[in-house]
């Protein structure tokens, strides 16, 4: 869907004649900018009322929004989506209503804005410090999760940013249902609709646009697929943040509680398979494996888990098919593992940096100087001992809701929840002091 060039109305479809996408998505850029400056002003309060407002209408919208998800569904199944994906964009109540309570939380969480730190006198006399500041303009990149939208805006909008959201076309319905209950929210707190813009077209254009706007967008947030990140982080002229990978190891140490190891790795890897912070390698200490691997493989069987495996662990596993060199470095977001016995934790470190992507890690011990060395060594946003890798998560964390995973070192790291969205300036408080 485009828009009538200069309509006042966002939610009217064009007539006639429609405007290039070059023109649409330079509105979209202009209106946000303009929202970002009230947002960046407005009160907690305020924002506090749109979350609630947004949680309350996504309830009472609960059957229409099962029923748009049901045309995305029905349309991605004949489109030939795998069920990775399939699993990724459905909606159910239980979905719905973990929507609701990140809305909820978010609304729970002390605003980051305007917070100061750091003040002190300097020997001039002048006090020095700084401030939590909104970023400006966000867009957000991603697919199939339509749960994305009401996540990513509750936390571009606590945090005092305007949002550009641009959902995956296999999601329109469902995204569309989910930000007009977020944009009545905004309504009922008085705060501009503009704040909250979901791209309408599905043409593949409109991200090419985005990710160039240098001058309306202050950062983009892709959540998606290897290709949807690369392509983004190769051609966007505006700072990304952003995974690549969640190739997320369990290192089971040869100081490790048997019980304990084998409800690590279990859940780690079968609590959800579509996910990023899904455990896709195994690694098991030599002097362990006998007493770790056959127990484990036949939970992994019962729950269906193909397993891959190095020389030695397919002498103790004879269901395992053999691990190619590759299968190190594959993110499956599906019932496969990798499984390595490893020497110990020098070479679990050494396999990790080689071939990790930087998101989570964790190692079971019971053994304090190893689990030092681990989370030391070890170059993750997330490094665990003795916890399941699914719980490298915003909600999980303490973030409310979380817009997504960075695995860059620099502005945000781990789980980007409300801090990451905001920055800081310098402020400097003086009483008519001069510089001699």
């Amino acid at each position: 869907m485009i828009f009538r060039k200069g309509s006042n109305d966002m939610n009217a479809p064009i007539q006639s004649p429609p405007i290039s996408i070059s023109d649409y998505m330079t509105e979209t850029g202009l209106r946000a900018r303009a929202a970002s400056r009230v947002m960046g002003r407005a009160e907690t309060a305020a924002k506090n009322k749109a979350l609630l407002g947004g949680a309350n209408a996504l309830l009472a919208s609960q059957a229409s929004l099962l029923q748009e998800n049901r045309k995305d569904m029905q349309a991605a199944a004949e489109a030939g989506l795998d069920s990775a994906m399939l699993e990724r964009l459905e909606l159910n109540p239980a979905r719905i209503a973990a929507m609701v309570e990140g809305l909820r939380e978010v609304a729970a969480l002390p605003d980051p804005v305007g917070q100061i730190s750091d003040l002190n006198f300097r020997p001039s006399g002048i006090q020095v410090g700084k401030m939590r500041v909104p970023l400006g303009v966000i867009g957000i990149i991603y697919e199939s999760r339509p749960n994305v939208t009401a996540d990513a805006a509750a936390l571009c909008l606590k945090a005092g940013n305007a949002a550009i959201l641009r959902g995956g076309s296999e999601a329109i319905h469902s995204n569309r249902a989910i930000a007009a209950c977020l944009q009545e929210g905004l309504r009922q707190a008085e705060l501009s609709e503009n704040s909250l813009q979901l791209i309408e077209t599905t043409d593949r254009a409109a991200v090419g646009e985005l990710i160039r706007m240098k001058d309306a967008v202050d950062v983009i947030v892709p959540r998606g697929g290897k290709s949807l990140i690369e392509r983004i982080s190769a051609e966007a002229r505006v700072p990304v943040i952003k995974h690549l990978d969640g190739i997320c190891h369990v290192y089971i140490d040869d100081k490790a509680d048997i019980d304990k190891a084998i409800r690590i790795a279990y859940n780690a890897k079968t609590h959800r398979y579509g996910v990023c912070n899904a455990m896709e390698t195994l690694l098991v200490a030599e002097s362990i494996a006998m007493q770790v691997l056959p127990k484990l493989a036949s939970l992994y069987l019962q729950a269906g888990v193909e397993m891959r495996g190095c020389d030695g662990a397919r002498r103790l596993i004879p269901d395992a098919r053999p691990a190619h060199d590759d299968d190190w470095d594959t993110e499956y977001l599906a019932p496969i593992l990798s499984i390595r016995i490893v020497t110990d934790l020098d070479q679990a470190i050494e396999h990790i940096a080689r071939h990790g992507s930087g998101h989570t890690d964790t190692i079971v011990t019971e053994d304090y100087s190893r689990a030092r060395r681990f989370l030391r060594e070890v170059d993750s946003s997330s490094v665990m001992v003795n916890a399941s890798t699914r719980f490298a998560d915003g909600f999980e964390y303490g973030l409310g809701a979380e817009i997504g995973i960075s695995t860059d070192k620099l502005h945000a790291r781990g789980p980007v929840g409300l801090e990451g969205l905001t920055t800081q300036k310098f402020i400097v408080l003086g009483e008519g002091h001069i510089r001699v």
